[in-house]
């Protein structure tokens, strides 16, 4: 049996965190960080939870020195990033939650958009991809670049009814909750620091094949100004890292998934 690594810090403890229960099978304390943790962090025991906030540095003490840290907020903005860092001192293993946002397609409507690995360009201009590279570079952080998350109380299916997305052609790549709970905890023990990973289910689908699954054949209207071709996520290097951690995807099947998740009440 592997002998468990001291603590562990869940930074700005959230959605996903709720499912990261196994991480006590690695760590010997698991702590979590909110800026409200009485609010936010009700459901964690009391010794579990830390008043953190990144915007505040009287908080940044509250952080023990050591720790593995999981970040799960945007790093940013990159000036913060770098005053806590160097107040905080010692840093153990540390995995930073970004976007596939980050990447830089431009004005590219080549269809269907060419395959992003971590090797293409990125957008430097945006505050939390700043936060992110100094971390990955200067801290040795695992940036894990994650596609949409759906789970519980998070349905496509809703997201396409409430008109929060249209049914264009665009491609839109996603990633289970859970899935995503188990890939921090495998980039924590398995991550090369200093490295990115994209973070989907590896199937890239567009909306329209979503509203299909939804709605049947019945046409559907397209929004206007729907011509984005969106990006097609590639999961290699994810997948080699999982398999390090002996580890698979636990939703390859978006469809299926999504006819075994319940619907926000009132959804039609």
């Amino acid at each position: 049996m592997s002998t468990k690594r001291a603590i562990v810090v869940v930074l700005g403890s959230g959605y996903a965190a709720r499912f990261m229960l196994s991480l006590t099978d690695s760590y010997a304390k698991v702590l979590h960080t909110s800026r409200d943790p009485l609010h936010h962090l009700a459901g964690i025991p009391e010794s579990q939870r830390l008043h953190f906030d990144l915007a505040h540095p009287h908080t940044w003490g509250h952080i023990p020195s050591g720790a593995d840290l999981l970040w799960c907020f945007p790093a940013a903005p990159v000036g913060t990033v770098r005053d806590f860092v160097k107040a905080t001192g010692s840093i153990g293993r540390l995995v930073v939650l970004g976007s596939t946002s980050a990447y830089d397609t431009g004005a590219a409507q080549e269809y269907p958009p060419p395959w992003t690995d971590e090797t293409a360009p990125i957008d430097c201009t945006k505050p939390r991809v700043q936060g992110e590279e100094f971390l990955r570079n200067e801290c040795g952080a695992i940036v894990l670049r994650v596609a949409g998350i759906y789970g519980p109380g998070r349905h496509p299916y809703d997201w396409i009814t409430s008109g929060r997305v249209g049914l264009s052609d665009k491609y839109v790549n996603l990633i289970h909750v859970e899935d995503l709970a188990e890939i921090c905890i495998a980039a924590l023990q398995c991550g090369i620091p200093g490295s990115a990973y994209n973070v989907s289910d590896g199937v890239p689908r567009t909306w329209k094949e979503i509203g299909r699954r939804l709605y049947g054949d019945q046409p559907v209207n397209e929004p206007a100004g729907a011509g984005e071709s969106g990006k097609r996520i590639n999961t290699v290097k994810l997948r080699s890292m999982l398999l390090q951690a002996h580890i698979s995807i636990r939703h390859p099947d978006l469809f299926d998934s999504l006819d075994h998740l319940p619907r926000s009440a009132g959804a039609t």
